[in-house]
């Protein structure tokens, strides 16, 4: 399996470029995270990423073919999505959203729901109705669903948005676990945590890409502070290199 090639991807709307000419290559493993400021165009990329439909210009490539342009089903198999906001029509149970995913792989195991399930930590809640679960236990089960089918791409948008710090740094765990054998692209706010578990950074600001690098280099360059307009001090930890905003208190 083949990485993600990302040519000249540009969205114009209402006169605006939200991507402006973005190009860059994913290899097929690794943990990838999107960095940027508010309006910078991460979840616009993170969708088209993932071949949800969008005006745009440019392609992103999957083996040479266009995500877009795959059959539905051969895509949903390939790249699970997981996007900022969802919200199901009914209101179903965790358990049957899982159900759901699986079923994008008729051969998965028996028992790989369940499986799923409990690794998500929602085996005391996998029947409830979706109205009834705070949103950090919704976000569990979201992930659940998506990679349940076990995709050789995730595209994942904020995924630790509506997570507590425990949860938060086991999401960022689970996916750089996968990402030593999966590709995983991931849109993240915390810098903190993205520089301490990504393995490479992608930066964009107003629609265009400013920094691509290893997260040890972009860790240690002054792009972040400079996109952000915020100072940034490095630390050492485990012989990883961390970025984190200074806080400016006396």
């Amino acid at each position: 399996m083949t990485g993600l090639m990302v040519h000249k991807l540009t969205v114009i709307r209402g006169g605006r470029p939200i991507l402006d000419d973005v190009s860059f290559a994913c290899p097929s493993q690794g943990l990838v995270g999107l960095l940027g400021p508010n309006g910078a165009g991460k979840s616009t990329l993170a969708r088209l990423l993932a071949g949800q439909p969008g005006a745009h210009a440019g392609a992103v490539r999957l083996g040479g073919e266009d995500v877009a342009a795959l059959p539905a089903a051969r895509r949903a198999a390939m790249i699970g999505y997981m996007p900022q906001a969802f919200t199901p029509h009914w209101d179903i149970s965790p358990r049957m959203l899982v159900e759901m995913g699986a079923a994008r792989r008729p051969d998965l195991p028996g028992g790989t729901v369940r499986s799923a399930i409990s690794e998500a930590g929602l085996g005391g809640h996998a029947d409830r109705l979706w109205s009834t679960l705070s949103g950090g236990e919704k976000a569990r089960a979201l992930f659940a669903a998506v990679t349940v089918a076990d995709p050789a791409i995730l595209v994942v948008d904020e995924p630790g948005a509506s997570l507590d710090i425990r949860h938060r740094i086991q999401l960022m765990r689970r996916l750089a676990e996968r990402g030593r054998t999966r590709l995983v692209v991931a849109v993240l706010h915390d810098i903190e945590l993205a520089t301490t578990w990504c393995d490479r950074l992608v930066i964009l600001d107003a629609g265009r890409v400013v920094a691509d690098d290893t997260a040890d280099a972009v860790a240690r360059s002054d792009t972040i502070a400079q996109v952000f307009g915020v100072a940034f001090e490095t630390v050492e930890a485990g012989g990883i290199t961390v970025a984190r905003p200074l806080c400016g208190r006396d």
